[in-house]
């Protein structure tokens, strides 16, 4: 798992998806392959080691935004406030869910998020066009460059849709980082602050959520009931994976990186359901 999480993490840094996204189906779908003895102790069990896993390659992204001084950390805590209870409800309610219905859930959202990456191109902020009645932004950054940008107006659509993506998150791991830069730069932030933006909302919301699901975890089944013998690699792997994507972004093309991750996830969501199906005893 140390090779493993290395190149997850690089690949999620170039992507700009969760690697929870990716681990999650490592521990479901291949483990099992792999033998009896490897198979994890139930669905929320890997949901709680990936979503562990991607706090720390987070943290690793973080680091370096912080040090960029990109981080709109007001921005930030108006999506904090609501992601951050809705995460922890999601892994409360995980624990109180069927295994098919939680990999169900799973498969669907990744499929939609295939049909993002296929279908939906990035665009990016025409600089100096601002919008009539807003207050104006300006937000410089370590090296000098300043970034102007109309202040985002969030409505009810908004906080629901961010709430969605945080249940999501701390019920099948997956949601919260691809809701909130998508919403940020739908409301024209510049991708550098709201990529640095959304690493803030995702670790801090995923934070909570993967404290709770150990705990409910702990709670039931004890300390042995945490894979730390799987954690003890896999978070060195993605603080080394967190540190060579950056390094290797502009490489490959970012159309063709979303492609083949579309593409990746396609082939997750129908071997997912296959597994729900299967588990609900379809």
């Amino acid at each position: 798992m140390f090779p493993v999480s290395i190149l997850v993490a690089t690949c999620a840094m170039l992507s700009g998806i969760g690697g929870a996204a990716l681990f999650t189906p490592i521990f479901i779908l291949v483990f099992p392959l792999l033998g009896e003895e490897y198979v994890l102790a139930s669905t929320m069990t890997a949901i709680a080691a990936a979503l562990f896993t991607q706090t720390f390659g987070f943290l690793s992204g973080f680091i370096g935004y912080y040090r960029r001084k990109l981080i709109d950390y007001a921005l930030a805590w108006r999506l904090l406030r609501f992601s951050i209870p809705v995460g922890i409800l999601g892994a409360l309610t995980a624990n109180f869910v069927h295994d098919s219905i939680l990999l169900a859930s799973y498969a669907i959202l990744v499929a939609v998020l295939a049909y993002v990456m296929l279908k939906v191109p990035m665009q990016a902020v025409e600089a100096g066009l601002h919008l009539e009645g807003r207050a104006v932004i300006e937000h410089t950054d370590s090296r000098g460059q300043t970034y102007a940008y109309d202040r985002p107006r969030f409505g009810p659509g908004n906080f629901a849709l961010t709430s969605v993506g945080a249940f999501l998150t701390g019920m099948v791991s997956v949601g919260i980082g691809e809701v909130t830069i998508s919403q940020l730069t739908h409301k024209r932030v510049p991708i550098p602050i709201a990529a640095a933006t959304s690493v803030l909302v995702v670790i801090l919301t995923i934070v909570f959520a993967t404290t709770t699901l150990f705990v409910e975890l702990i709670r039931a089944s004890g300390w042995t009931a945490v894979p730390w013998n799987l954690l003890v690699y896999d978070v060195p792997g993605v603080l080394i994976g967190g540190q060579i994507g950056p390094m290797l972004q502009g490489l490959v093309p970012q159309h063709q990186m979303r492609r083949a991750v579309g593409v990746l996830f396609v082939i997750l969501a129908v071997a997912m359901l296959g597994v729900a199906a299967h588990k609900s005893g379809l």
